[in-house]
């Protein structure tokens, strides 16, 4: 696809945006603020998790974490309970791990190769915490942006990431890249949506019942509740068969979620 995109009709395309943003732009507690941790905490919060179902959560969270040294410090099974409900309960430990890194440097991380180096942070996040913590002139490409590139001419759906990124670079008004962000990101989920314009996400969020994500959380919760628990004991509140609940239990131990000794699973402070 050719990259080179008429000045022009970039201003046209960032004036029709701010026009339309300036009397619909969505309101959430992590867009009052620049305090960078909290920024981080909100976009680990927002993946992959719709932003309704985040706000109380956010609050709760940054309430009862309010800076990075209380997040480093939180017991394992306190900061869980509080990601309940979230999902991909992973990240949370994941923001944890971040929280203790950015400490030991006496630093937050001013550029995207440091926040990438975060686990849990890729590229969308490293440049969004950027964009919204600092105003960084940067650039980052969700599904909404996605989508609005395509819709307005500027990519199609065979638009590699890459380019994608480049494009969305282009149209970054200087100096106002975290309004602009936040504009694109409303016009996307409320104008330019997926069902106007027939324009299809490039990957879908698979079913939740019955899935391996709905086990992972009850389990969750039922070492949060009972502290520890042996696997036939486990198996017959879920309901699982062994074989797959010993697969997922597996994993979790892997990701440092559950532990497991004298055949009782817990989580491991």
């Amino acid at each position: 696809m050719n990259k080179t995109i008429a000045q022009r009709k970039i201003n046209d395309f960032q004036d029709e945006v701010f026009d339309w943003w300036s009397t619909n732009s969505r309101e959430f507690p992590w867009r009052e603020t620049t305090n960078p941790y909290y920024i981080m905490v909100s976009e680990i919060m927002l993946q992959q998790t719709q932003a309704s179902r985040v706000k109380e959560k956010y609050l709760e969270f940054i309430k009862k974490y309010p800076t990075l040294e209380a997040l480093a410090e939180a017991k394992k099974t306190e900061l869980l309970s509080i990601w309940s409900g979230l999902g991909y309960n992973r990240r949370a430990l994941w923001l944890q791990e971040a929280a203790k890194h950015i400490i030991e440097k006496k630093s937050f991380p001013q550029s995207v190769k440091e926040l990438h180096e975060l686990k849990g942070i890729g590229k969308y996040t490293a440049r969004s915490i950027l964009i919204f913590a600092f105003n960084a002139n940067l650039a980052t490409v969700d599904t909404n942006i996605r989508r609005i590139l395509i819709a307005e001419g500027f990519a199609s759906e065979e638009t590699s990431e890459r380019e994608l990124f480049e494009i969305a670079e282009k149209l970054v008004p200087k100096g106002k890249a975290r309004d602009w962000t936040n504009a694109l990101m409303d016009y996307g989920a409320m104008k330019l949506t997926a069902s106007k314009t027939g324009i299809k996400p490039l990957s879908k969020q698979g079913r939740f019942t019955g899935s391996d994500r709905q086990h992972r959380g009850r389990i969750l919760k039922i070492l949060i509740d009972k502290k520890k628990i042996t696997l036939e004991k486990l198996q017959e509140e879920l309901g699982v068969h062994e074989k797959k609940l010993n697969e997922i239990l597996q994993k979790m131990i892997k990701e440092g979620l559950v532990a497991n000794k004298d055949k009782q699973y817990f989580i491991d402070e």
